[in-house]
């Protein structure tokens, strides 16, 4: 299904950002077994609100191992790859390139030398009171009683910094200065870096926040690892089909529930051929 589904928006994935992240199944431990809880890796495109696909991470693996299986099995030609710091490694750079797409993770205090020199460097020629770069985007988001302000920032002279001059394909670094009151291949344009930024956040409220909140993942003691891997697949198989119909302005649990009780808006469903 999430192959399917990949090949019909493959063609048009061009600059579209794929965040990648993971996520606990925390009702899936077992201590009987001394099993911890499932942790699966999804990639989601943040456009088309769509999961493209998952893969467990092994008991005695983590993220940067099941990232790059994840990447092999994805059709994400021309496509941003957004990461979060665990994805922050040459290897996972490497492999995105491979598959034809760019790259942007986040550099934090995990990667010591690498982040201090980026940060010394950037506090000097971004967030200084005399800076030698202006930011190359601005913007203010007003909601939830909260004003932020952004400001990204381009650091050329980073790029040729001694720690990161094995990082493959890295193009350009980017500062993000945040202020909060109350109330790849080439060089790609700042928008739409900063718009990565954003969207890389989506697969956290749109599809993670929707997994426990909607259909309560986390609260299923489902234990055995192949059906709890199998589970967590048609909940992210059921978002994709049900989040086709982009005209319904009913929630995404009003239409599960109006799939349920219809079987008609069920075969539409199932189709993806919605009627007025």
């Amino acid at each position: 299904m999430f192959r399917s589904l990949g090949a019909l928006i493959r063609a048009t994935l061009d600059r579209e950002v794929v965040a990648i992240d993971g996520k606990t199944n925390r009702g899936s431990f077992d201590r009987s077994r001394d099993q911890a809880a499932l942790h699966v890796v999804s990639a989601w495109a943040s456009d088309r609100g769509l999961v493209l696909g998952q893969r467990q991470v092994g008991d005695k693996s983590n993220e940067i191992t099941a990232i790059p299986e994840l990447l092999d099995v994805l059709d994400i030609k021309g496509a941003i790859v957004t990461l979060d710091a665990m994805g922050c490694q040459r290897a996972i750079a490497a492999k995105i390139l491979e598959r034809g797409a760019d790259y942007l993770v986040t550099l934090k205090a995990n990667q010591g030398e690498k982040h201090s020199a980026v940060e010394e460097l950037c506090a000097t020629t971004c967030f200084s009171r005399s800076p030698t770069y202006r930011p190359v985007h601005d913007e203010f988001d007003d909601g939830h009683g909260r004003l932020v302000g952004r400001r990204v920032f381009v650091c050329p002279d980073a790029v040729a910094l001694e720690t990161l001059r094995d990082w493959p394909g890295l193009k350009s670094v980017l500062a993000v200065e945040t202020i909060r009151g109350v109330n790849g291949s080439g060089k790609i344009e700042p928008e739409i870096l900063a718009k990565a930024i954003r969207q890389h956040w989506q697969i956290e409220n749109s599809l993670h926040w929707v997994l426990d909140v909607t259909f309560n993942e986390d609260h299923y003691r489902i234990r055995d690892r192949n059906a709890v891997q199998n589970f967590s697949l048609l909940r992210k198989i059921v978002i994709n089909l049900v989040r086709r119909h982009q005209a319904s302005k009913v929630s995404l649990k009003g239409r599960r529930k109006m799939a349920a009780w219809d079987n008609r808006y069920m075969e539409q469903i199932l189709t993806g051929i919605f009627h007025a």
